[in-house]
């Protein structure tokens, strides 16, 4: 089925998925790593984010901290990235 969606709805759909998780860890993660590199993604790491998304939190945070080796679909330079925990900024 193919997506309906326009490039800037799927992006505010990621937007929104990314920051509403469950938890304030999975927030900051996905959130934070969506706010700081959405803007330069092409089609393909958008992609790879929305596939993301549907991975279990417990999982993706496994992956980004390195606990566990992703799946082929996920791992590559942007998991590369995600694990650089670089772009978490929790507020005080």
């Amino acid at each position: 089925m193919p997506d309906a969606l326009t490039l800037e709805g799927r992006i505010a759909r990621c937007k929104f998925r990314a920051w509403h998780r469950g938890t304030r860890e999975a927030d900051y993660v996905f959130g934070g790593f969506f706010d700081r590199y959405h803007a330069e993604w092409n089609r393909e790491d958008l992609a790879w984010f929305e596939a993301l998304l549907e991975e279990e939190d417990v999982d993706v945070l496994a992956w980004a901290m390195q606990a566990r080796e992703a799946p082929p679909h996920i791992a590559g330079p942007q998991l590369e990235r995600m694990r650089q925990l670089d772009y978490v900024d929790i507020p005080r």
